[in-house]
């Protein structure tokens, strides 16, 4: 056998190494072995064995983390907005789904604003366990796609990591998707685009809110 590398054993309890992480770990020695690490008298470098295991612990560690930062779960929700919210949390943290928050409403001050926001990149620049649990409500911040104030008529755009804001559109925004170019009309009157649907929810907490949901094609 050359130096640096080992052969699997038919039994993966015989594996020099499948043997101690099991003495420590039996799960993730039996994902090894799903993983094609069986008695096929194949030869297997460590280094190639070893970066195999660090990625299951990374794919691991990635899964616990992401059921924590689910910070909707276990909330007694009664808005009919926070549960829609809630029900789009896990599909917005992990990509499958990308949703776009349209709000109008008072701030403290007492002035009207609205916005678009992306709730992907809400989600991950901040703790929405203070909205989930009824602390604050969430609003349009000038940093979001779109800002207005109708009390000062200030207006402001701003593209986030996953849409690119068109302002120049006659017929209104539009925001194209970054991962599968796919445009996003926001007009009331029109089809929202491709993959892309439009809710209107009806609740107790703001003047209008209305949730845009964009499923990408794009392979990956």
């Amino acid at each position: 056998m050359s130096k640096g590398c080992l052969t699997v054993a038919k039994d993966v309890s015989e594996h020099p190494l499948i043997g101690n992480i099991m003495s420590d770990d039996e799960s993730l020695a039996r994902q090894l072995v799903e993983l094609g690490y069986r008695g096929t008298g194949e030869i297997l470098k460590r280094e190639d064995f070893e970066a195999r295991k660090a990625a299951i612990e990374i794919a691991r560690l990635a899964e616990r983390t992401q059921k924590k930062t689910l910070t909707s779960a276990g909330k007694d929700l009664q808005d009919n907005f926070l549960k829609a919210l809630a029900v789009r949390e896990e599909d917005n943290r992990n990509g499958k789904v990308s949703t776009v928050i349209f709000i109008r409403d008072k701030n403290a001050y007492g002035q009207e604003v609205s916005g678009y926001i992306d709730y992907a990149d809400r989600l991950k620049t901040e703790d929405f366990e203070v909205y989930f649990s009824g602390k604050k409500r969430l609003l349009p911040r000038p940093s979001d796609l779109s800002f207005y104030n109708w009390d000062s008529q200030i207006a402001i755009c701003n593209s986030s990591p996953n849409y690119q804001v068109i302002d120049d559109n006659p017929d209104g925004l539009l925001f194209k998707y970054k991962k599968d170019r796919k445009i996003l009309s926001v007009d009331p009157k029109g089809h929202p685009g491709d993959n892309s649907t439009r809710t209107s929810v009806q609740t107790d907490l703001y003047i209008q809110a209305v949730i845009f949901d964009h499923i990408s094609r794009r392979k990956t």
